[in-house]
Parts: C-alpha cells; sequence; structure tokens
C-alpha cells in the first residue's frame, strides 16, 4: 500500500492505532509511545508523540514499513486511513459464528447489501429531504459512494467502510447527514414505541429520515440479535460543526423493526407526486395493436433527478413521441412524477417536440451521452 505523500503526524498515526484498538506501552506521554497491535501478535511500532524530536521522522518511517509488512487487519485499516484521510463508519451485526461456509458467505453479503443501502439513504439525506426518494437523485448519490474504501467482512459480523474527507467526491456530508438520520430514527422509534403515537417519524423527515434508511435498517438488523452503527471522524480534519468528537454509536434490535417497517410503508404512501417538465430522448415505444394508445420510454436530460422515466400516452401523443425519436429530436413532456414504482413513472402530460436548434440539441444528446459513459447505462422499469 502506498504510503502518504507527506510524513504522517504523530498524532495522527496516534489517533488511528488508538482507534483500531492498538495498545500504548511504554514511555509517559510527551515523548515517544510502543504501540502493539490488538491480535496480540505481530511487530509493534514506535512512534514520537510529535516531529519536535530530532530523529521523528525516522521513526515514522520505520513505523510505517512496520505496519505494512504487519499481518494484523488493524494495520491495514490504519494505513488506508492514514493514505487517504477518511471518516470511518463500523457495523456490527450480533449474529452467531457462522458455520458453514455458505452460512457465512451469505452473513458477508447481508451486512455489505445492508451497509450498502444505508450509506445510500445517507447521500440521498444529503442532497434532499424527502420521505421517500425512489429513483429521485439516485445517481448523484451513487457516484458519491464511489469513492468509498470498503474494508474486509469479519466473520460476516463486522464491516468498515472509509469514506475520504475534503477530496472530490467528498464522503464527510454523507457521514453527517446518515449519523443525524440515525440518531433520528433512534428516537422517533423510542418514541412510538413508548407512546404508540407515530408523529415523530414526520418530523425526523427534516433530519434526514427516509423509506430508504428505514429499509436498510431492517435489513441488518432483521435475523440478528441487534446492529450497532458507529462512526469515527478523520483525525486529520477533526469533527464536523455540531457533531462530537467521539460520536455516540447507534443501535437498533429486532423489537425496533415493526416501528421501522411501519413507518417506511407510511414515508411511500405519504410523499408526495410532484408536478414536473420533463425533457427527454425516447428510447423506448410499445402498444398492444397497430394504432391507439401506447407506452414510451424516456431517458431524462431535464426536468427532474431521475435517469428514465415511463409515460403512457394517447395516440396522438405516442405518434408525435415516434416521430420525433425518428428526427432525433427530444420530447418535453408535462404531468406528475408518482411516487408509485419510485418515481419512475409520469401520468397526466401530453408530449411536444423540444423547441430547440441543431446546436442545442446536439449538445444535449452530447449531454446524455457524457452521463452514461460516465455512470454507465441503467435499465428501467418496463
Amino acid at each position: 500500500m502506498a504510503r502518504p505523500a507527506e510524513p504522517a503526524d504523530p498524532a495522527v498515526l496516534g489517533a488511528l492505532l488508538a482507534r483500531h484498538g492498538w495498545r500504548r506501552r511504554g514511555s509517559a506521554a510527551g515523548h515517544y509511545g510502543r504501540w502493539t497491535p490488538p491480535e496480540g501478535s505481530g511487530t509493534s511500532v514506535l512512534v514520537p508523540d510529535s516531529r519536535a524530536f530530532p530523529d521523528s521522522a525516522d521513526l515514522i518511517a520505520e513505523a510505517l514499513t512496520a505496519l505494512e509488512r504487519s499481518p494484523a487487519p488493524s494495520a491495514r485499516q490504519v494505513l488506508i486511513a492514514l493514505r487517504v484521510p477518511s471518516d470511518e463508519l463500523r457495523w456490527y451485526r450480533d449474529i452467531p459464528e457462522p458455520a458453514a461456509p455458505a452460512a457465512l458467505w451469505s452473513a458477508q453479503e447481508r451486512l455489505r447489501g445492508g451497509a450498502r443501502a444505508m450509506l445510500l439513504a445517507g447521500a440521498l439525506a444529503a442532497g434532499r429531504r424527502a420521505r421517500f426518494h425512489g429513483a429521485r437523485g439516485r445517481r448523484q448519490a451513487e457516484a458519491i459512494l464511489d469513492g468509498a474504501l470498503v474494508g474486509p467482512v469479519r466473520s460476516g459480523r463486522e464491516l468498515a467502510v472509509f469514506l475520504p474527507v475534503g477530496t472530490e467526491p467528498d464522503g464527510r456530508p454523507v457521514v453527517a447527514a446518515l449519523l443525524r438520520a440515525l440518531y433520528a430514527a433512534r428516537d422517533a422509534t423510542d418514541y412510538q414505541r413508548a407512546t404508540g403515537r407515530a408523529e415523530a417519524f414526520e418530523a425526523a423527515v427534516e433530519a434526514g429520515v427516509c423509506q430508504e434508511l428505514t429499509e436498510a435498517v431492517v435489513a441488518l438488523a432483521g435475523g440478528s440479535a441487534g446492529v450497532r452503527i458507529r462512526a469515527e471522524w478523520a483525525p486529520a480534519a477533526g469533527p464536523p460543526a455540531g457533531f462530537a468528537a467521539r460520536p455516540e454509536p447507534v443501535e437498533f434490535s429486532p423489537g425496533d423493526l415493526p416501528v421501522l417497517r411501519e413507518a417506511g410503508a407510511r414515508y411511500v404512501r405519504q410523499e408526495p407526486s410532484p408536478p414536473v417538465r420533463i425533457t427527454g430522448t425516447v428510447v423506448r415505444m410499445w402498444r398492444d395493436a397497430p394504432s391507439g394508445p401506447g407506452v414510451v420510454r424516456l431517458r431524462v436530460l431535464d426536468g427532474a433527478e431521475v435517469a428514465e422515466v415511463r409515460v403512457e400516452l394517447d395516440e396522438d401523443d405516442y405518434r408525435t413521441a415516434g416521430q420525433a425519436h425518428l428526427v432525433g429530436l427530444p420530447v418535453v413532456v408535462g404531468g406528475r412524477l408518482e411516487s408509485r414504482g419510485g418515481f419512475r413513472r409520469l401520468t397526466g402530460g401530453g408530449v411536444v417536440p423540444a423547441a430547440v436548434d441543431e446546436a442545442e440539441r446536439d449538445r444535449l444528446l452530447k449531454s446524455l451521452q457524457v452521463s452514461l459513459d460516465a455512470l454507465g447505462e441503467k435499465g428501467g422499469e418496463d
């Protein structure tokens, strides 16, 4: 693994070693510390407490070399966080040690999938507040998560993810939004379980709680004795405004699941269908007969934060969409983006060819191609 471009800050290295369970031995604070790995075996490292000592640079270099050669799993995680200053998120899923290889694989996949879904909910919440996001903003949220570094899954029970700070894309808004939403979901769940009333979940939407988050918590806590999520800020960056230096972990138990499922279903029912005016290109058309109404799928260029929409059209509008497709023109469709189906269906609108000149048409189509090249084709619902 590559070392940092500049000599590591001894204070940052010491903080990361302590975070990952290494134990400090030896001299009094303010001088040097010998750190031993939590696994109980492997080479210890000698780290100065500051750069004030003449041999501090040599000691840091020797410590990094020792970490690179260490068989301890925690050594690699320290190097990852040191090389790319990152906020860390850790998931602990309380399940028995899987005995069979198939059970271990299933537990690992469930943990990875649930953690990914929770990170996506945090990325969505960082972009906007909604009870149910569906397909809206998903491409942008997934692009932010492309920079995340995922650690190994230990026995299907523990997973660490590192989100770089101060880079492009910056993972810190995702961690902050997710942590804020998890606290709000925990409080709302406690309130409903104690009172039987659900209004706390409505207020929690402003803190980032959404159907996607409740679904991710249910996926992780289900089939276990509980799940715990803990965040750690990058030592080099410090905590963001409004958060403690060492945030309290958040825990959910199987007893919370009925409340969370109910809240998620209610969020889907209550999320309004917004009016939109979409510019898009026709990518598919089909109908049951040679004439009459039909269905068109549009690749969205502008007007909505979704990749594709499906529109049911009468015969005249269907013909207009077909003619625009044949001559390479985008179309403009107005209507309501229905929450049913994840905001992938548009209802109540007519179709007109987009009024663009040749240069603008080329620009729109090039913009579409750039998006496809960057993000990859993603099939929409039929």
